[in-house]
């Protein structure tokens, strides 16, 4: 049985798109080790078919964070037992990449996103001169991988002319999506939902002031670099009763949650590519729970809402913009109910179940025709 050691930086339990993907390499026959950070406020986390690992450290955010992760993991991955490496994202990279090398171990690049180009990053000059310097150090040396969109894909060729596949995150078809039971969760009687990273670049700027112009509440189901500044907005703007951040929800909890919701919000500002040619987890989320969404009109979006229109797109995320297409899909019940069909014809397509052959017959053929 070969084993496959992903990492990531983030805290497992709340991390679906990794859970996904262990579970289903696991059920293929690999033994998987899912790698990932300990945080003080960390809850017990017993993955069903794969295992795990949380790292522990004195720092918990900054340049002090990224050092010590990467060295303690660097050192994990040098006596790990493994056949392979995966790093999730450029934030694990150089320990994968000098592990792999010294052990002589296959190792995998899994660009969940163009990490150089977040918001949060190219507001930073330095910080993004760093990361770009990481980038064109390690990525070269990565010659097996795989990203979520054609855009990512494209552009890691343009600049350093890796062929990396396509496996997009895409959410399990949930059969029974009629019959949702009750979550633990005190939920108000309608209401819309953003959930994801509470992230700068994320439109909270924008959309904080534009529920003043829309009568359901919103549900923000996340935490990020931004939560404290959103608390903050939800404050100055007089939204209160409006707005409810529930912070980190657990995915089997959030399975409950977004269901019962009117519609989805997906909104990313346009600095950085990272956002302009982004293809969230809560786009298909959304469309799996059978509610339409407000998403941006970017390229990635609207490539698929042409051929599965499922979302209200947006050709920006000005404050009176967010405010009249939140109305317009609450009002237009004609609109709501058409997208709405649509997201029950769509998951049928758009769904892991489909997705996943393509990931375990990648690592098939690295495993096969690589040695």
């Amino acid at each position: 049985m070969q084993k496959i050691v992903f990492t990531v930086t983030n805290d497992l339990i709340f991390d679906q798109r990794m859970q996904r993907i262990c579970r289903s390499m696991a059920a293929a026959g690999y033994d998987v080790l899912l790698v990932g950070r300990k945080r003080p406020n960390s809850t017990t986390f017993h993955p069903s078919n794969f295992k795990c690992k949380r790292i522990t450290c004195w720092f918990n955010k900054g340049i002090g964070f990224y050092a010590e992760y990467n060295i303690r993991l660097f050192f994990f991955l040098l006596f790990i037992q493994a056949d392979a490496f995966c790093a999730i994202d450029l934030d694990t990279i150089l320990p994968n990449y000098f592990a792999a090398v010294i052990r002589r171990k296959k190792r995998m690049y899994d660009a969940h996103e163009l990490f150089t180009e977040q918001k949060e990053i190219v507001v930073r000059p330095l910080i993004q001169k760093i990361w770009l310097a990481v980038e064109a150090f390690a990525v070269p040396k990565f010659a097996h991988g795989y990203t979520v969109n054609e855009f990512i894909k494209k552009e890691l060729n343009r600049r350093y002319k890796v062929q990396y596949n396509i496996i997009r995150n895409l959410p399990k078809n949930n059969i029974e999506k009629e019959s949702y039971p009750e979550t633990f969760i005190k939920l108000p009687s309608q209401f819309i939902i953003y959930q994801g990273a509470v992230n700068e670049g994320r439109s909270f700027e924008t959309l904080i002031p534009a529920m003043k112009q829309f009568d359901i509440p919103l549900l923000i189901c996340g935490n990020g670099n931004f939560y404290q500044q959103t608390k903050a907005l939800i404050q100055f703007h007089q939204v209160e009763e409006k707005v409810m951040m529930l912070g980190y929800v657990a995915p089997d909890e959030l399975k409950l949650i977004t269901p019962k919701a009117l519609f989805g919000l997906t909104l990313f500002e346009k600095t950085g590519l990272n956002q302009y040619y982004s293809l969230s987890n809560r786009f298909f989320d959304y469309t799996m729970a059978n509610i339409p969404q407000v998403c941006v009109g970017y390229p990635e979006y609207k490539a698929i809402n042409d051929i599965y229109p499922t979302a209200l797109l947006i050709d920006d995320v000005d404050e009176q913009t967010i405010a009249n297409a939140m109305n317009k899909l609450y009002q237009d019940n004609v609109l709501y109910k058409k997208l709405q069909e649509n997201c029950k014809q769509a998951s049928a397509i758009l769904n892991w179940e489909n997705e996943e052959k393509k990931l375990i017959a990648y690592w098939k053929e690295i495993f096969e025709q690589h040695g």
